[in-house]
């Protein structure tokens, strides 16, 4: 293959896995709920064998798939954005990433202070939206930073921006990567800037993550070293914190990433275009928005075809997930532990039930194999199953 685009629609889960009640997530299934709106319609991706995927009938099978399908089953310790990522690109995470559901201890926040010259507000795991409404008054009138948490292994800073000027924001979030090393060596630092006034404060598309780096090589690692193109798109370059990418873009909406990923598959390109639509988990799974979520899923349904227009003999494309975020379960507003979907087009692509796999990791065995580039991988590849 020349040009491999592999989509990460982020959160967008296949359903419960026998180990999701461990994780706290029983009878989870992000895309399920989704089907329950009416604003659901996905016919290319149903086309291509989302609905044949086993326990995504409900999404209503076709009798000849025009790609290869099926689901994959997490293996590494986690169900959230670093760790899912990391498998998809070859890294399984045994041991989960430090989380902090009372907030983080002094050894943390005492060296954070000292460093950025400013207070601490909320220290507890907290909605995004919510942390700001309640604490963002006191953080305009003191400048004291809103730091919080979530279920994931996260340390999110917000400010407003005519507070705390993005670039210091940034700053500070930097301070915080350097020393949340070892045993608080969080997946995500965050910078979670937003403007407004009391009772209206609203957050920007101006958020950035700094990633734990990956303690081996990546397929992005990979396919740079072998001299090929490694193109990220979205939270991607922010995920592998830089490493592995000879070019990157920054998303600022779903849209805007289908821009993007549309701008090179008309480019001349040969190696992986990674790309994350992050919409899916940060606007509407977190936020419980089923409406939201399934229209976001029928805008890239709806956008597939004439992506797929663009590419020529040698492109593949992959699309797939990297945990859940189910916008119908009430019991948390955080991911939930679920299978992934995988759906693979292109010209050489023939028709294959994927049957259920084990290990996002396939993934990267794939893509390097069909790039050629040297890889080693956790996990079985499946090209000659689609080709």
């Amino acid at each position: 293959m020349k040009r491999i685009f592999l989509f990460v629609l982020d959160s967008c889960g296949a359903g419960e896995m026998p180990d999701s009640p461990q994780f706290g997530d029983i009878g989870v299934n992000t895309l399920r709920s989704c089907a329950q709106s009416a604003k659901l319609h996905v016919p290319n991706m149903r086309a291509y064998g989302l609905g044949n995927i086993d326990g995504l009938e409900f999404l209503g099978p076709v009798a000849e798939p025009k790609g290869a399908y099926g689901k994959l089953a997490e293996v590494s310790m986690g169900k959230d954005t670093t760790i899912g990522h990391w498998e998809i690109a070859g890294i399984v995470s045994p041991e989960p990433l430090p989380t902090y559901p009372d907030g983080f201890p002094e050894e943390v926040l005492g060296p954070f202070k000292a460093a950025t010259g400013r207070g601490v507000l909320a220290n507890k795991p907290m909605s995004g939206t919510e942390v700001i409404q309640i604490y963002g008054d006191e953080h305009v009138r003191t400048g004291d930073l809103i730091v919080y948490t979530s279920a994931d292994s996260v340390f999110q800073i917000a400010a407003h921006e005519e507070v705390v000027p993005l670039e210091t924001l940034y700053e500070y979030c930097r301070i915080a990567r350097a020393q949340l090393q070892g045993k608080h060596g969080v997946g995500r630092v965050i910078a979670r800037p937003f403007v407004g006034t009391s009772g209206e404060y609203k957050r920007t598309s101006n958020r950035h993550d700094y990633s734990l780096e990956p303690p081996k090589e990546t397929l992005l690692d990979a396919v740079k070293a072998k001299g090929l193109d490694s193109i990220a798109v979205g939270k991607i370059y922010d995920i592998f914190a830089g490493r592995g990418t000879t070019e990157h873009v920054y998303n600022t909406s779903n849209a805007n990433g289908m821009e993007h990923a549309m701008h090179y598959a008309q480019q001349d390109f040969h190696g992986l275009c990674f790309v994350n639509l992050v919409d899916f988990d940060m606007v509407y799974g977190h936020r419980r928005d089923i409406d939201g979520y399934a229209q976001a899923l029928s805008e890239f349904d709806a956008w597939l075809p004439e992506f797929l227009a663009q590419l020529g003999e040698d492109d593949l494309v992959m699309i797939t997930a990297d945990h859940g975020c189910d916008p119908g379960y009430l019991a948390t507003t955080d991911h939930t532990r679920e299978y992934v979907p995988l759906l693979v087009m292109g010209k050489q692509v023939k028709p294959a039930d994927l049957g259920t796999r084990t290990g996002f990791q396939c993934i990267a065995a794939t893509v390097a194999q069909l790039l050629d580039v040297d890889l080693e991988v956790p996990g079985e590849s499946f090209a000659k199953e689609i080709l």
